[in-house]
């Protein structure tokens, strides 16, 4: 994994290319990251990683070894801790460097990773993407899941049948998007298409792993 930020999901809105085509982007709010710890292959933690914390939060609300964490590191306390492990110990910033959304350049391709919406209690059709059965004919089961199984060998429903139940709420990746603009300016990162979550949701911007990354 490279390194990457943790930020805010502020809602969609659209941009305008140069030819004037409209372009829909999710608004990510990255400013207020900051490294908390540096991890070396070459030192005691045995691999390389950068721990990056997110949004400032109250001493009276972290547990004592937490606050001492953050103490020890001589970091201000954060809501959100991420780490990000890197392939080599050259690939890691210093400890007193500045992230923000400068680390990804505009046409950059990146993954996010965020917790879906919640529906609560679903059947098959919304769930599952079910057709259901007969509209008509006196048939009383139009989005109801038909046989689940029978009674005969094996005489069991199978693991993993899918069945109504709790929808949402999933850790979900989404890959291959493109970062539209990156405005370090206002600490934001504006990607195209959708992301998963609600307004307000955490997320967390990577590097594409499926995409190359742009050239230096």
């Amino acid at each position: 994994m490279s390194l990457g930020l943790i930020g805010k999901k502020l809602g969609m809105t659209k941009v305008y290319t140069d030819k004037g085509e409209a372009i829909a982007v999710t608004v990510v709010d990255v400013s207020g990251n900051a490294v908390v710890q540096v991890k070396q292959a070459s030192g005691k933690d045995g691999y390389s990683a950068v721990q990056i914390g997110y949004g400032d939060q109250k001493e009276s609300r972290l547990s004592k070894p937490a606050l001492g964490h953050f103490k020890k590191h001589g970091t201000a306390p954060k809501r959100i801790v991420k780490e990000f492990r890197v392939t080599s110990d050259d690939q890691l910033p210093a400890a007193d460097a500045k992230i923000d959304a400068s680390l990804f350049s505009n046409g950059q391709w990146v993954d996010v990773i965020g917790t879906t919406k919640g529906k609560g209690f679903q059947g098959v059709v919304k769930r599952w993407n079910f057709a259901g059965q007969p509209a008509t004919h006196g048939s009383m089961m139009h989005r109801r899941p038909g046989s689940i199984g029978c009674r005969l060998t094996p005489g069991l429903v199978w693991k993993n049948q899918k069945m109504p139940g709790h929808d949402g709420v999933d850790r979900v990746t989404t890959q291959n998007l493109k970062v539209i603009q990156s405005r370090p300016e206002d600490g934001v990162l504006l990607i195209s298409g959708a992301i998963p979550g609600n307004k307000g949701s955490i997320v967390v911007v990577r590097p594409a792993k499926k995409k190359p990354a742009p050239a230096k």
